[in-house]
């Protein structure tokens, strides 16, 4: 089944609260939450005690995607801030395979993001470990951004990976998602949209979010 994680990068933060008990009663499936260093990405974003603060707020599933250099050195804030599932990048992490495992020793669900220029053959090692990879079709660091057609052969790849794996590893892409680009990722393979200009930019989220299910 398809699902849909809303991106509160997009949100208006003077009232996130709101915000986010809008998109839940809209039908989103998770709430995706985009963390930003200024150093792995240009732009800079929110911390775990951000995360932390807005825990009360939703019981949905909390995606938070770690676009940070030393992703190891703030895994931990981040668990116990109430992350549900923790993306980091495969080139941020110089250990992938030990980042995955601290992730784990949380008993929080870990992911994979990989950038446009990543080739998808650096999930191999790792595939045991996973429970999201996370395709990025557009150069992360900033919402509002054109979708990139080139990385939707990546995402077919992707779904054989998993496909042949045997496991149950959930495929999520991000970037420029709207009501047309959500057909051809979906096509392509993925089940879990991140989409955050798109919802958040609309009248209504309900509608927004039906029209990328569909």
């Amino acid at each position: 089944m398809l699902k849909i994680s809303p991106s509160i990068l997009s949100a208006d933060f003077s009232r996130l609260g709101e915000e986010i008990k809008n998109i839940e009663k809209a039908g989103a499936d998770y709430i995706h939450i985009d963390v930003m260093d200024g150093s792995f990405v240009p732009n800079l974003t929110i911390g775990n005690e951000v995360v932390k603060a807005i825990r009360k707020v939703s019981n949905l599933p909390y995606d938070v995607h770690l676009m940070i250099n030393n992703p190891d050195n703030h895994i931990k804030n981040f668990a116990e801030a109430g992350s549900d599932i923790i993306t980091i990048h495969a080139e941020a992490s110089i250990h992938l395979d030990r980042s995955l495992d601290l992730i784990k020793s949380f008993n929080k669900k870990a992911g994979v993001s990989l950038v446009p220029s990543t080739h998808e053959d650096v999930l191999d090692y790792v595939l045991e470990k996973l429970d999201l990879i996370l395709v990025m079709t557009v150069n992360p660091g900033f919402g509002g951004q054109k979708f990139l057609s080139s990385q939707l052969k990546k995402i077919e790849n992707i779904r054989k990976k998993i496909e042949k794996s045997g496991r149950k590893i959930e495929l999520e892409v991000d970037g420029g998602i709207n009501e047309e680009t959500s057909k051809m990722v979906v096509s392509a393979g993925a089940d879990v949209l991140v989409s955050g200009s798109y919802i958040f930019g609309s009248k209504n989220y309900s509608e927004a979010i039906l029209k990328l299910r569909s």
